[in-house]
């Protein structure tokens, strides 16, 4: 369902929303896939944000277990 709202656009912004939504599409049209656009992105963002937090807190588990056997590893030819 669509609601109607109103917005208030410096005249160069309108000049450039014009331009760009052309005459094949409403200003309402243009803003509403730019807006679904950017909200896509910055959900994706957030969730690739998210997905680093978890990868580098397995790298850190990891790089800490690999410490520890390191440092209880038998001491081999390169190490003397």
């Amino acid at each position: 369902m669509k609601r109607k709202t109103s917005i208030t656009l410096t005249e160069d912004v309108l000049r450039e929303l014009d331009r760009y939504a052309g005459s094949g599409d409403s200003r309402s049209g243009y803003i509403e896939r730019v807006l679904r656009r950017h909200f896509r992105r910055r959900a994706r963002a957030v969730e690739q944000a998210r997905d680093v937090e978890r990868i580098n807190a397995a790298a850190d588990r990891l790089n800490a277990e690999m410490a520890e056997v390191l440092e209880f590893r038998a001491p081999g030819p390169e190490t003397e």
